[in-house]
């Protein structure tokens, strides 16, 4: 007799970072896995290593919830498209599909992507679009996970480039002396598997740091260790962030959703312990092995 597979736990965002890192290690935990894609040639990879493979766009219900029918959870990703003008409301949209789709397919429990300062109702540029994730979540009547991701420290990789080429790490984070939580995405990925494979009902908040607080200082010193030779830090003036973006291909609306986040950020507005509500995680991996790996890449 041929033995039925378990049902799979469906994940979304694998060609991001952090999607990848969770179905990895659900794969690696020896589960069975369904990954969502929007084109069938970003699931082959996965195919390879035994996964299932799904076909939907994050904002059509039928396909999501045709991805999302028989499984044992779902890791959901809100991807942010930085290069248009209704970003806020496409994310509103990819929000309100998710969570009309895991309603409908009786998901048993969801882990959703956020980020730190998702709790406030305002002044935090790009983080509102996690805030909108969480509440068009919340409301499907799903258990759901909010895992509160802090800074990644994946987002230093064009600023790690320069510091490669020039011998000056540009930073956007101010002071450069001032330390915040960092996480890297791997352990983001994991935080998620393992939140699946928790039994747990209702509606939790988990925010995920890294094993310490980094400053840019810190960056450019595990630059510095990596090539063998000093790194300056140059603080980049509010003033100068259009420029410095002008290469990224933000709209008016992103740019002025990563302005008013950063701004956050440097200040008091955004603290990692600030919803008492909220369980704390810490990650495994420390900044210079990341670090490495994008001065090296």
């Amino acid at each position: 007799m041929t033995a039925v597979p378990s049902l799979p736990y469906a994940v979304s965002g694998v060609t991001g970072r952090t999607g990848a890192a969770a179905a990895d290690a659900l794969l690696r935990a020896g589960q069975f896995v369904r990954v969502v894609v929007r084109d069938p040639a970003q699931g082959r990879h996965w195919a390879e290593r035994g996964a299932e493979v799904a076909i939907a766009d994050l904002t059509d219900l039928v396909s999501l919830t045709r991805a999302f029918s028989g499984v044992r959870g779902a890791y959901v990703v809100s991807p942010q498209q930085y290069g248009r003008d209704d970003l806020f409301e496409h994310a509103d949209l990819i929000a309100a599909t998710t969570a009309r789709a895991a309603a409908a397919a009786r998901v048993p429990r969801l882990v959703a992507l956020s980020s730190v300062g998702a709790d406030r109702e305002n002044g935090t540029g790009w983080i509102g679009m996690n805030r909108m994730f969480e509440q068009r979540l919340g409301e499907s009547g799903v258990p759901a996970a909010f895992l509160r991701a802090a800074y990644f420290m994946e987002n230093w990789m064009p600023m790690v480039g320069q510091a490669v080429r020039s011998g000056t790490l540009p930073t956007f984070l101010a002071p450069p002396q001032r330390a915040i939580p960092m996480v890297a995405t791997a352990d983001v990925g994991n935080a998620a598997a393992a939140l699946l494979q928790e039994a747990w009902t209702g509606h939790r908040i988990v925010t995920l740091a890294g094993p310490a607080d980094y400053a840019p200082n810190d960056v450019a010193a595990s630059v510095a260790a990596t090539l063998g030779k000093p790194v300056d830090v140059v603080v980049l003036p509010d003033a100068r962030w259009p420029d410095a973006l002008a290469d990224a291909g933000f709209s008016p609306a992103a740019l002025a959703g990563f302005t008013e986040m950063t701004r956050a950020l440097n200040g008091p507005h955004i603290d990692i312990r600030s919803d008492p509500a909220a369980v704390e995680w810490a990650g495994t991996t420390p900044l210079q092995h990341v670090i490495t790996g994008l001065a090296t890449r």
